[in-house]
């Protein structure tokens, strides 16, 4: 049964029951206690205790039972039903009908919550004004005056209102998360050693070809006659790995003394890395590239 039955149902109960509740309190648990004494059933339990009879000073309030009706969401929710339940078109409402039905639930709220009620009794002031206008005998429109539809904007907001209620439940059908899935989590243990990549000869000839790039920028021409020594720049280079436990590679050679310089310190380098004297590792793909001693001096 859908939500909207279940108010017409709840709308003609609460009319049964206000009439019900209308008589006097003390007769109803005169005819209850007559029935139940017939029955030799209890009433309800007291303390563990069965209650067979009813008490002689028992009042019941008339609201002591009440219906809440929270079906519709609002006033434009409450005129949508009446129309589609009653097939009516939507763009010729007919306002007679309409207004009575939506006054005979009107009345049914006030009685019950009148904060709930405001909201109501203002589209119901506006259905009536609507009423009252189309009552009205109208005038022979100018030759350039277009006649308005005092319903066009109840007709207007109504429709906009079917759109954004028919959007929402589509998206209320989408899943969710958290409603209808629920996200996986992995937890992935590393391991506390770092293992370090191998370097490449590629990566290991572009950060040579950065070098030479940096030593032309600085480099003078002058004609001279040098004599470089491979020993002397290994031995260079292994005093400076001594002092630090990861060096970084462009920092083992000395760009200002020219292309000359740089070349002998990289074959003395590559010379160190062939004898196993030194290492040269990266942390990651396209990481800078460090040098380090092979082994641990005393």
């Amino acid at each position: 049964m859908s939500p909207h039955a279940q108010s017409d149902d709840g709308i003609a109960a609460a009319d049964g029951l206000q009439e019900g509740l209308t008589a006097t309190p003390d007769a109803v648990p005169a005819s209850a206690a007559a029935d139940a004494g017939g029955a030799g059933a209890a009433y309800a339990r007291l303390y563990g205790e069965p209650l067979l009879k009813l008490p002689t000073d028992l009042y019941i309030p008339p609201d002591a039972l009440e219906i809440f009706l929270e079906a519709f969401e609002g006033p434009l929710d409450l005129l949508l039903y009446l129309i589609r339940k009653q097939n009516f078109n939507i763009l010729d409402i007919p306002m007679a009908q309409v207004t009575l039905q939506y006054l005979q639930y009107v009345e049914q709220i006030r009685l019950s919550n009148l904060e709930l009620a405001a909201e109501y009794l203002l589209m119901a002031a506006m259905l009536i004004e609507i009423k009252s206008r189309m009552l009205l005998p109208q005038r022979v429109p100018e030759l350039d005056a277009d006649l308005d539809d005092p319903r066009a904007e109840l007709v207007r907001r109504l429709l906009e209102y079917e759109q954004i209620k028919l959007a929402a439940w589509e998206i209320n059908a989408l899943p969710q998360v958290g409603r209808d899935v629920v996200r996986t989590q992995i937890y992935i243990e590393q391991s506390l050693q770092p293992v370090f990549p191998d370097v490449s000869p590629d990566d290991l000839q572009a950060a040579w070809a950065g070098l030479l790039r940096k030593a032309r920028l600085v480099q003078h021409h002058k004609i001279s006659r040098e004599e470089l020594s491979v020993r002397e720049h290994m031995t260079i280079i292994l005093h400076k790995l001594q002092s630090a436990r990861f060096v970084e590679f462009a920092d083992l050679f000395d760009v200002a003394g020219g292309p000359p310089v740089v070349v002998v310190n990289f074959v003395a380098m590559l010379e160190l890395a062939k004898e196993t004297l030194i290492e040269i590792t990266q942390a990651e793909p396209f990481a800078p590239i460090y040098v380090r001693l092979a082994y641990s001096p005393a």
